[in-house]
């Protein structure tokens, strides 16, 4: 039974495709995955939307949605029909071909990402494998879309917004690889699947994933850090801020050009934590051994909405660094980081099993930690804000 449950999705997939013409089997397969990941992930950033208004408003001591349908669940409706009716203005100066490629491109792509992530056992689109290579490249397309939005505006804050955004996905991207490469070395493979059935197994009731050894744990927080970046979430959400720059890149978006910039961002986010799961938190695999019944493709969303919850959670209590604080962050704290972490997962490798190897490895880990961030915090004068208002 808990196999058949498992597998459901799966089974009715090959019975569908067995009941078609042979002629178009080979399509109708495919076909039938990409249907099924656009609408589960389209649902997903329609429920995340309200999650997030509703655990923000709980936050700040406000209300969150609470008008459309019960407790404000229907408001995504509400706001899909104010996109698709609200007119589209274009700048008379703008490069309308490409200012309209550039939210078309950037969900496009983003879908793309979801190809190579499995969300379960035996649920994969493309089992390919360099996965994670492909990964990463689709997701450079992102940066293209932005520079192509803040571009083709013809406005200053758009091409400032979209300059600054391509500095920080660039910078961040290198800690986020490089933190993705320790797992690459330690599953001595680039397919998501086998990085998945490399972490399968337990050590008593405790799953044997990569984020429970020191290497795997300090990447793990780097990866989300710059994926926080990546994604251009709070605090790092600067491509976008409003008392600088109006809205970024998509100052000059309405309508549903807009939404769909929007969708794209939360597209992203989805994406790149996924296969935080992938490298990190053994995919689809159970967190403890007696937990196995459970279908997989639960244990994948139940750690991905863990993860959203926690990028809400971010937003609502840290404030928007400075760009000068981003960049130092990034080039001077998470890459030197990055780059001792895949010194300490080789040392784990080639070391012995026993209590030295954690020592060591351990201490590879916190003594840069507190080193580097010493040096980082050189030079920076803390002081107790002061308030001034107009008399």
């Amino acid at each position: 039974m808990g196999e058949t449950a498992d597998q459901i999705f799966v089974i009715v997939q090959h019975w569908l495709v067995g009941h078609a013409p042979a002629a178009l089997r080979s399509t109708l397969s495919p076909l039938l995955s990409v249907v099924a990941i656009l609408g589960v992930f389209a649902l997903l950033f329609a429920v995340t939307t309200v999650l997030e208004r509703k655990g923000l408003g709980r936050i700040q001591n406000r209300y969150g949605p609470n008008r459309v349908g019960p407790f404000g669940f229907l408001q995504p409706i509400a706001d899909g029909i104010k996109s698709l009716t609200k007119e589209d203005i274009v700048p008379q100066a703008a490069d309308k071909a490409v200012h309209f490629l550039a939210p078309v491109v950037l969900v496009l792509a983003a879908f793309s990402l979801y190809a190579v992530l499995p969300i379960g056992r035996n649920m994969v689109l493309a089992n390919l494998d360099a996965g994670v290579l492909f990964f990463f490249a689709v997701s450079s397309v992102m940066e293209l879309t932005i520079f192509m939005a803040g571009w083709s505006s013809r406005n200053k804050y758009s091409l400032l917004g979209a300059m600054r955004a391509i500095a920080q996905m660039i910078s961040y991207e290198v800690p986020l690889i490089l933190a993705s490469v320790t797992v690459i070395m330690a599953a001595g493979s680039l397919s998501t699947v086998t990085i998945v059935e490399r972490q399968a197994g337990y050590i008593g009731i405790l799953p044997h994933w990569f984020v429970f050894t020191p290497w795997g744990f300090a990447g793990f927080v780097i990866f989300m850090i710059a994926a926080t970046a990546e994604s251009n979430r709070s605090p790092f959400d600067l491509p976008e801020g409003e008392s600088e720059i109006i809205a970024g890149y998509y100052t000059e978006y309405s309508g549903f050009k807009f939404a769909l910039f929007f969708l794209g961002e939360y597209l992203g986010m989805f994406a790149i934590s996924g296969l935080g799961i992938t490298l990190f938190l053994g995919g689809w695999g159970a967190p403890l051994s007696f937990l196995t019944w459970v279908p997989s493709y639960l244990w994948f969303f139940s750690k991905l909405l863990t993860m959203i919850v926690v990028f809400i959670w971010v937003r609502g209590t840290l404030p928007r660094l400075r760009m000068d604080q981003l960049m130092n962050f990034a080039w001077r704290f998470m890459l030197p980081m990055a780059l001792l972490n895949l010194v300490t997962a080789g040392t784990w490798h080639f070391l012995p099993q026993g209590v030295l190897r954690w020592i060591v490895c351990g201490l590879l880990v916190i003594v840069p930690y507190v080193l580097l961030g010493r040096g980082l915090m050189q030079g920076w004068k803390l002081e107790k804000r002061v308030y001034r208002f107009a008399e």
